[in-house]
């Protein structure tokens, strides 16, 4: 377990030297988000982005804790500002797509996930999330080939159960599910 405490020692010692050195704001909001203490991390991530507005990764942890805090319109916000910065980062391109699809704009997420392919087309998660999308919109047969193409890319031992969790859903809908 890493030593938060030492860390938020050393940045608040920083901050005490210079109280606009946006890195240990950042590096407070880092600790802050890591121990899902969300409120205290937007604080910290808002006060380095005041210091700093043209930090996409500042932009994006912003962003980040605002949709851990259940608020995904200024999530969606500060994800587009960070795109905006650096546009060819593609984690705040994928975090809009997520968010959009938590706002029910589907398509819209798809044409993000699709212009993702292109610039990182080895990425499972972003296949899985076309997946979903394509499921809800009732495409079984595209949904099923996005999510059997995120299997092949080797995600991770949690991401696969998910994604095969949504596959046995494919095949067993829901509707006959719920009479088992």
């Amino acid at each position: 377990m890493e030593d938060y405490g030492k860390g938020v020692e050393c940045y608040q010692t920083s901050l005490r030297v210079d109280a606009r050195h946006y890195n240990s704001w950042y590096g407070l909001g880092m600790i802050y988000l890591r121990q899902e203490k969300f409120e205290f991390a937007e604080h910290h991530f808002r006060q380095a982005y005041q210091i700093n507005p043209l930090s996409s990764v500042i932009t994006y942890y912003l962003g980040t804790t605002l949709e851990a805090l259940k608020r995904s319109e200024e999530a969606l916000e500060m994800m587009e500002k960070a795109i905006v910065i650096d546009n060819k980062n593609p984690l705040p391109k994928y975090s809009k797509a997520k968010l959009l699809v938590t706002l029910g704009k589907l398509n819209e997420a798809l044409e993000i996930l699709e212009e993702l392919k292109e610039c990182t087309p080895r990425e499972s998660c972003i296949y899985a999330l076309m997946g979903a999308i394509y499921k809800r919109n009732k495409k079984y047969d595209k949904a099923m080939l996005h999510f059997g193409i995120a299997l092949d890319l080797k995600p991770s031992i949690v991401d696969v159960a998910k994604i095969e969790a949504a596959i046995e859903k494919l095949i067993i809908p829901d509707e006959m599910e719920e009479s088992l």
